[in-house]
């Protein structure tokens, strides 16, 4: 049982990196939740894509660990 909560665990992050690379914002709301990190996300998507990504990768594999 231990085992299938670890590949369930994986299966999350790498769904959580696919939807960051697409949708930034969206990842980090289902990392975070709706705060501060969701505002500073949606206002680097909105200035320039690529910093958004990088930020949404970061809380993901930082809060999933």
């Amino acid at each position: 049982m231990a085992n299938d909560k670890k590949g369930d665990d994986t299966a999350k992050t790498i769904l959580l990196i696919l939807l960051a690379i697409i949708l930034p914002p969206v990842a980090v709301w289902c990392v975070d939740g709706c705060g501060l990190q969701l505002l500073l996300n949606v206002i680097l998507a909105c200035l320039a894509y690529f910093p958004a990504i990088i930020h949404a990768m970061w809380l993901v594999l930082t809060k999933r660990g």
